[in-house]
């Protein structure tokens, strides 16, 4: 009487107590219990049954509307999808990487004003207005009958060529001497 107790055995408890255990019930106990396990047992199954017939009727229903996984899967990603970008988190991320992509296409562009402004700068600096005459006046004596201007990469790559042209007139000349 005591040392008997009437608490059920945890899952993964020792075996020799649950054994223990149902020695401890009355024969009426026990089969009342075997009577429990039955019916529990079959209310299973009878679950399992209907499980199944509801999943075979859901797959027909499925094949009728020409519904299959491929499908199914891109729907549930949409559905997923949906449901992430209407999270508050979500949101609150999206607008602080947008503010961050103006801020730093503003910065970018900013940069670019800059850069552009000290190309102006250089370009209209008194040195650089006397190296572009002395390639005009290099490309003058070498092309002789073009008219003056064009595009500064033309200048540069005919000064480049007067050069070349220069230099092995001379070596030309020294060889001959």
């Amino acid at each position: 009487g005591l040392l008997r107790s009437d608490s059920i055995p945890e899952v993964g408890e020792d075996a020799a107590a649950t054994v223990g255990m149902a020695e401890t019930l009355s024969e009426e106990e026990q089969d009342e219990l075997r009577k429990e396990l039955a019916k529990v047992e079959e209310e299973i199954q009878t679950l399992s049954q209907v499980l199944a017939a509801k999943e075979k009727h859901l797959a027909e229903i499925k094949r009728k509307l020409g519904i299959n996984s491929l499908q199914e899967l891109k729907q549930n990603i949409t559905k997923s999808w949906q449901d992430v970008t209407s999270t508050t988190a979500y949101k609150r991320t999206s607008e602080t990487l947008s503010q961050a992509g103006q801020r730093a296409s503003a910065a970018f562009s900013s940069v670019g004003s800059v850069i552009t402004k000290k190309f102006e700068d250089v370009r209209n600096s008194p040195t650089f207005k006397s190296f572009e005459e002395k390639v005009e006046n290099l490309k003058s004596k070498v092309g002789g009958s073009k008219p003056a201007g064009g595009d500064f990469g033309e200048v540069l790559n005919s000064a480049a060529n007067a050069s070349a042209t220069e230099t092995i007139a001379e070596q030309t000349e020294e060889e001959t001497h």
